[in-house]
């Protein structure tokens, strides 16, 4: 969410999927941000998404680097059918992938949309991205222009 909001394109959330579920620990990390003093979006801003926290947390396979957000990402997919997670971390995007979890990222996201008519190019986001620290490789990088119709 946080690499969606620094692109300004939370808007094509709900444009590409309905209902859009936020976690209460999502919500939680977005208010501690801008606390902060980070530029995060103010959970309050997200009127188009269901704010909601998973009912159940059951043991998660093994990994120390899943933060509560990620965490609540996963275990809400678990409960609710036909789900599909938004997850970049890697770890997570793992954990997800051994509990059968149907997955996006960010970069898919952008893909979706550039299909869907929703932004112009993904390049470009794709620079701005790398501004921001987002890692991607190059063998990444290249596929999702291809994917996107932007590279041969």
């Amino acid at each position: 969410m946080q690499s969606l909001h620094q692109l300004g394109l939370l808007r094509i959330l709900p444009a590409l999927a309905s209902p859009v579920c936020v976690p209460g620990a999502v919500c939680a990390e977005l208010a501690a941000g801008r606390a902060l003093g980070a530029d995060v979006p103010d959970p309050a801003a997200l009127s188009w998404a269901t704010m909601r926290s998973p009912r159940g947390r059951p043991a998660l396979p093994r990994s120390t680097s899943l933060g509560a957000g990620e965490q609540d990402v996963l275990w809400l997919a678990l409960e609710t059918a036909n789900s599909v997670a938004v997850l970049d971390d890697r770890d997570a995007r793992r954990v997800a992938r051994q509990l059968g979890i149907a997955l996006t990222g960010t970069l898919g996201l952008l893909v979706d949309a550039k299909q869907r008519s929703l932004i112009s190019a993904v390049g470009p986001l794709l620079d701005e991205l790398e501004r921001h620290n987002f890692h991607m490789s190059a063998r990444i990088r290249s596929a999702i222009l291809k994917a996107a119709r932007e590279m041969p």
